[in-house]
């Protein structure tokens, strides 16, 4: 059983549903003693965009204070934290680090979706066999967890690499090195196993587990049913164990 999940949703990306409290108590329900929300991160983007998949820059009061109170109400049960699954991006991240410093904030997971942004790139897991993309997404991931504000790698092998697999393992071999380096775990994502996406994988994960990197498992929850323990998932712990995954679900407070 793990006893935490850090990678929570809400309604507000637009792309999840279910109130918080259904997800809180659907944790408690599951046996976890902690709780983290780790919505998608809004971005002061320029006024001419706007994301259809995170909450807007307006919306932060209203997510804070909600998850403020709902600690409070959950003290005895469950812990409950507060954070955002964040964009790293040259462009923007000074400016959002200095806004969410403005509110109670628990900690940040780095989940990189585009490079190198949401206006200006492309969609990290979209199928390609060009090195240059694989390289691009390796490059800047690694850029971000070097800020030390990030409690770990969601997603880490996101990218659909189809390529020769010497070049996959050369930049993949250089993102674990950092994460161990830079000790930043690598999340083994729980959604995109139940719904067979090209991740979690078996190539990047036993490579990653060879090397001695650490583990967190998330759930990635978009609904309150998606909150669940590893024994839940046919063939999930089956992954693990031939991948010899260990996860202690520690997450630092980095933020």
């Amino acid at each position: 059983m793990i006893t935490g999940n850090f990678h929570t949703h809400t309604v507000r990306c637009n792309h999840a549903r279910g109130s918080e409290r259904e997800y809180i108590e659907r944790a408690i329900e599951k046996g976890l003693k902690v709780i983290g929300f780790s919505d998608h991160c809004p971005q002061p983007y320029p006024d001419y965009y706007i994301s259809s998949i995170r909450m807007g820059m307006d919306q932060i009061s209203d997510y804070t204070e909600t998850l403020t109170s709902l600690k409070e109400e959950y003290k005895n049960q469950i812990e409950v934290l507060i954070g955002y699954e964040t964009e790293y991006t040259v462009k923007y991240f000074p400016a959002l680090i200095e806004r969410l410093r403005e509110f109670p904030l628990d900690y940040l997971i780095q989940g990189q979706h585009f490079v190198p942004d949401e206006i200006e790139g492309c969609y990290s897991g979209v199928p390609t066999d060009e090195e240059s993309m694989l390289r691009d997404y390796v490059d800047l991931t690694i850029e971000g967890m070097k800020t030390g504000m990030f409690s770990y790698l969601a997603h880490p092998d996101l990218p659909d690499f189809s390529g020769d697999e010497r070049t996959y393992r050369k930049h993949m071999e250089r993102l674990i090195k950092a994460s161990i380096d830079l000790d930043v775990p690598l999340e083994v994502n729980m959604i995109g196993f139940i719904t067979h996406r090209h991740y979690p994988s078996d190539r990047f994960f036993s490579l990653a587990s060879d090397m001695g990197a650490e583990f967190i498992i998330g759930c990635d929850a978009h609904s309150p049913d998606g909150i669940l323990q590893p024994e839940d998932v046919p063939g999930f712990t089956d992954f693990l164990a031939r991948n010899k995954i260990e996860c202690n679900q520690n997450l630092r407070r980095r933020f």
